[in-house]
């Protein structure tokens, strides 16, 4: 394995972990305000707000581990999207930094304020949105090049169906995936209203997550056909998600082994987060760059991999112990210790 495929495979892991981390945080902000606006925030609120307090912090390490290493590993790749990201990264920036904001007013100021839990909401929706596209613009047929810069096509960007289609599955997988955890969150607690009403989202998000996936691959051989022979190579991985998918569901049908339910759902995501990066391989941006153009020098890549292994192993057990000492502890969850 060479050093472009090692540092690539560490980026993914690092954006993964994101994915799953971050859409927890992301759809309980979502299920917050919703809950608020259909007077059901003294079912939900008190088990979001238990789970927000101890993790909002370190819920965008893992982002930033990976820009900042796609940028390490791969120089070429600002040129590329430093130009043609620039409206939707400035949008992501301000957005993040609103939900910033938010954690510290409810914080450090008038706890309940329903203007900011709608704006943590919002934002839930609009963050994945706006980072989604950046996997569409990876697909190629939006950028040209003008005197040797990337342009993005706006216009062909926002009324690509593959655009929609993706950004739909980015939220609906949000919904998704945090909808289960604060299932298992919830009976965790021993709110059984709270449990109800989050298994209850769970199994409604469940069907049009599969929905939107085949809606990806549907577009997919419309747009980038090389891609969607490589998925169709990749099958097996894609069966096995879907497989994963089942089994988490019947467990939340059934009510039982909601944990169980949770890591079922984390290899769901998993085997069809890595069959999707495997497929697009060697491409970074569809065809003007891949993983091999202007590739980091070799001392540089094997600091860079280091660095990175030893911050994974420093980032796991360290949120292994904030779930451990905060989000499972038997005090915590019962709402008798802050």
């Amino acid at each position: 394995m060479g050093l472009e495929l090692i540092g690539i495979t560490v980026l993914w892991l690092f954006l993964f972990l994101y994915v799953i981390v971050g859409s927890i945080d992301y759809g309980a902000g979502v299920f917050n305000a919703h809950s608020i606006l259909t007077n059901k925030q003294h079912i939900l609120s008190k088990v979001i707000q238990r789970y927000l307090s101890p993790v909002w912090e370190v819920t965008n390490v893992f982002f930033v581990f990976f820009v900042v290493g796609i940028i390490g590993f791969f120089p070429d790749s600002a040129f590329y999207f430093g130009s043609i990201l620039l409206i939707p990264a400035s949008v992501s920036i301000i957005l993040l930094a609103l939900r910033g904001s938010y954690y510290a007013f409810e914080s450090y100021g008038a706890k309940g304020h329903k203007g900011y839990a709608f704006m943590y909401g919002a934002t839930g929706i609009f963050i994945p949105a706006s980072l989604s596209v950046v996997l569409t613009i990876s697909e190629g047929g939006f950028v040209s090049f003008e005197n040797g810069v990337p342009v993005l096509d706006y216009t062909a960007l926002l009324t690509s169906p593959l655009t929609w289609s993706i950004v739909v599955l980015s939220l609906v997988a949000v919904l998704y995936i945090s909808s289960v955890f604060l299932t298992w969150y919830a009976h965790k607690t021993g709110d059984m209203k709270a449990t109800a009403l989050m298994r209850k989202y769970a199994i409604i998000w469940s069907v049009p997550l599969i929905v939107a996936a085949g809606g990806i691959i549907f577009e997919l051989r419309n747009h980038n056909i090389d891609h969607f022979e490589s998925i169709m190579q990749l099958w097996w991985m894609f069966a096995i998600s879907f497989v994963l998918w089942a089994l988490t569901l019947r467990l939340i049908w059934l009510k039982r082994h909601f944990g169980a339910a949770v890591w079922l759902m984390i290899f769901q995501f998993m085997f069809a987060f890595f069959g999707y990066g495997i497929s697009h391989y060697p491409y970074l941006l569809y065809p003007h760059l891949t993983i091999y153009d202007g590739f980091t020098n070799e001392a540089m890549a094997i600091s860079l991999i280091v660095v990175f292994i030893l911050g994974m192993l420093l980032l796991l057990p360290s949120l292994y112990l904030l779930l451990r000492l905060f989000l499972f502890d038997k005090k915590y969850v019962k709402g008798k210790r802050e």
